[in-house]
């Protein structure tokens, strides 16, 4: 099984320390914990006019998680905060067969980890983390407009 699940895509994701660290400054910070495995993913964001402008994440997990994560972080500036639920609903659904479409064409080299459902939130725990720091995002300009 670990063989044809870590296919060299990714291998090679999961090595890409693209956007990875942290953020100094930034609007919101969410971690998102997979405590059956210890995989943990902090995604730090910053945001202008509803849409991610910078991202950066640390993680702490598996090969899946570390590959999820680099290929998220790289996928998700400038998408606008109000997608990132959506985002984290269409990767959970790609990865249950609930759709053939990855919610970003990259994502398609996790296609292996379908049929292993003990290792979906490996993938996905990058997505809640996005979501949540999006979440949060929104709520405190929400609450800054309500507060003028």
């Amino acid at each position: 099984m670990t063989q044809s699940l870590y296919n060299e895509a990714i291998i090679e994701a999961g090595k890409d320390k693209t956007r990875a660290g942290r953020l100094p400054n930034p609007d919101a910070t969410a971690t998102a914990d997979n405590p059956l495995c210890g995989d943990r993913v902090t995604i730090d964001l910053r945001a202008e006019n509803g849409a991610i402008t910078d991202l950066a994440h640390t993680t702490r997990g598996c090969l899946l998680t570390k590959a999820a994560a680099a290929l998220l972080a790289s996928h998700a500036r400038g998408r606008p905060l109000a997608t990132a639920r959506a985002l984290q609903a269409a990767a959970r659904a790609y990865l249950e067969g609930e759709s053939n479409d990855p919610p970003f064409p990259e994502l398609a080299v996790m296609a292996p980890v379908k049929t292993v459902k003990s290792r979906h939130d490996c993938v996905t725990i990058a997505f809640d983390a996005l979501a949540d720091a999006a979440a949060s995002v929104r709520a405190a300009k929400e609450g800054a407009q309500g507060e003028e």
